[in-house]
C-alpha cells in the first residue's frame, strides 16, 4: 500500500470555525497543496456500501471492525430508532414498512450482507447481558468477536463466537468499582486482543479512565494502568482548556486503544486531544497532540494503524472535526487528513469509528444524527 497523501495539509492548530458540532470550538486549518495530488490520492467514496435488505434500517453505528479475512463487521444501535423511522407511527402502524435491523452485521468489502445476529430490541442470553447502547466491537485473529457498550450500567464486555454463540463476558451491568479495580469496569468503549499473547486490552472508557488488560481465553485479570503509565484516579479532572498544562490522567472517555505489530500501544485519550503511546507493560513512551484547540467531544475519537507490513500511518477518526488525519507513526505527526461535515456521500456527521482492510481502503461508522457506514476506496 502507498502512504496516503490526500494533499490538504494540517498548518498549525489555529481555531476553524464552524467545523465541529454545535456549542463546540475545534482547531485546525487546511491548507491546499498540490490540487492534482490531492485529487489522485483522496479516498473517494463508494456510494453503493454497504446493501442492507430493502426493509432494515440501521441506528447509529457504534463500532466497526475488519476480520483477517477482511469482511467488515458493524455494531449498530437498532433502539436508536424511533417509531417513525420504523412506520410505526403511521396511522394504522405498518410495521413492516421498514424494520430495524439486527445490532451485528458482517459484510464482504463488496457491502453484500454475510450474515447478521442479535436482537434489534436488545436481549439478554443466558450467562450474559446485553449492553443498553452498543458501542465497539473487534474481531480477533482467532475469529471471536467482541462488543461493550456505554449506556449508564454498561460495565461489561462480551465475546462472542463468529456466529453470534455466546463464550465469556467479562464485568458485570450495574456493577463498578473505580478505575482500579481489577474485576469491574466503567463503561468500557473499546477493545482489541494482542494476536502474540492472546490478552485483550480495553478502553474502560466513559467512566473509569484506564486500559485494562485480561486473558482473552479465562478472562482472568492481568494489569491496568491511566495516562503516562500512572495508576488511574477517578478525581474529578475539570474541563479542559486549550493551552493548559497536560494533566496525568486520561479525562473520560478513554475511547480506543491498537496495538501495533512492533509491540507499540495506542490509546485515545479523546477529550484531552491526544493519543499517547506504550509499551504493553503500561510503560510510557510518548504523546502527540492532534487539533489541540478542539473543545467539547474532542479529537482523538478511535485509531486504526496502516497495512503494510511497518504500518507507516496511524489514523485517527476526528468526531468533532468530522475527517481522518493520517499520522506518520514514527514522527507522531499529522501528514494530511481527509473529510468534512456534510451528509453526503464522503461527509461525515459524528465519524465515530474508521478500520482499513488489507488494501488499505477506509471503512467508517457514524453515531448521532449520522447514522452510517461509509467506504472509501484509495486508488493505488
Amino acid at each position: 500500500m502507498k502512504t496516503l497523501k490526500t494533499g490538504l495539509m494540517l498548518f498549525g492548530l489555529a481555531a476553524a470555525v464552524g467545523c465541529g458540532p454545535p456549542g463546540e470550538t475545534t482547531g485546525g486549518t487546511p491548507m491546499a497543496s498540490d490540487p492534482a495530488d490531492a485529487r489522485a490520492a483522496t479516498p473517494v467514496a463508494d456510494p453503493t456500501w454497504p446493501r442492507l435488505p430493502d426493509d432494515w434500517l440501521i441506528g447509529e453505528v457504534g463500532g466497526i471492525a475488519v476480520d483477517l479475512d477482511d469482511n467488515i463487521w458493524l455494531v449498530q444501535r437498532p433502539r436508536s430508532l424511533n417509531a417513525d423511522e420504523t412506520g410505526l407511527m403511521q396511522d394504522p402502524p405498518v410495521s413492516a414498512c421498514c424494520n430495524a435491523a439486527p445490532p451485528v452485521l458482517k459484510f464482504d468489502t463488496d457491502g453484500n450482507l454475510l450474515d447478521s445476529w442479535g436482537d434489534a430490541n436488545g436481549y439478554q442470553g443466558e450467562g450474559y447481558e446485553w449492553p443498553a447502547t452498543e458501542h465497539g466491537i473487534f474481531v480477533d485473529h482467532l475469529g471471536y468477536v467482541w462488543l461493550a457498550g456505554n449506556g449508564p450500567d454498561d460495565h461489561q464486555v462480551l465475546k462472542f463466537s463468529g456466529d453470534g454463540t455466546f463464550v465469556m463476558q467479562i464485568g458485570q451491568a450495574g456493577r463498578t468499582e473505580g478505575s482500579n479495580s481489577t474485576e469491574f469496569l466503567g463503561q468500557p468503549a473499546d477493545m482489541e486482543v494482542d494476536p502474540e499473547t492472546n490478552e485483550l486490552y480495553i478502553a474502560d472508557g466513559y467512566l473509569n479512565k484506564r486500559i485494562i488488560v485480561f486473558d482473552a481465553e479465562t478472562g482472568e485479570y492481568r494489569r491496568h494502568w491511566g495516562a503516562y503509565g500512572n495508576e488511574p484516579s477517578d478525581e474529578d479532572t475539570g474541563a479542559f482548556e486549550p493551552g493548559m498544562e497536560p494533566i496525568q490522567q486520561f479525562r473520560t472517555p478513554v475511547h480506543a486503544v491498537r496495538i501495533a505489530r512492533d509491540g507499540m500501544v495506542y490509546v485515545a485519550d479523546r477529550v484531552n486531544n491526544r493519543i499517547q503511546v506504550f509499551e504493553k507493560d503500561g510503560t510510557y513512551v510518548d504523546e502527540m497532540i492532534v487539533e489541540g484547540n478542539t473543545l467539547g467531544a474532542g479529537s482523538t475519537w478511535d485509531l486504526e494503524l496502516s497495512p503494510d507490513d511497518g504500518q507507516t500511518d496511524l489514523y485517527n477518526a476526528d468526531g468533532t472535526n468530522q475527517r481522518i488525519h493520517v499520522i506518520d507513526r514514527a514522527a507522531l505527526e499529522v501528514e494530511s487528513f481527509f473529510g468534512r461535515r456534510g451528509r453526503h456521500s464522503g461527509q461525515f456527521h459524528w465519524i465515530h469509528n474508521v478500520v482499513v482492510d488489507s488494501m488499505g481502503n477506509f471503512y467508517t461508522a457514524e453515531v448521532n444524527t449520522g447514522r452510517r457506514a461509509q467506504k472509501f476506496v484509495v486508488s493505488r
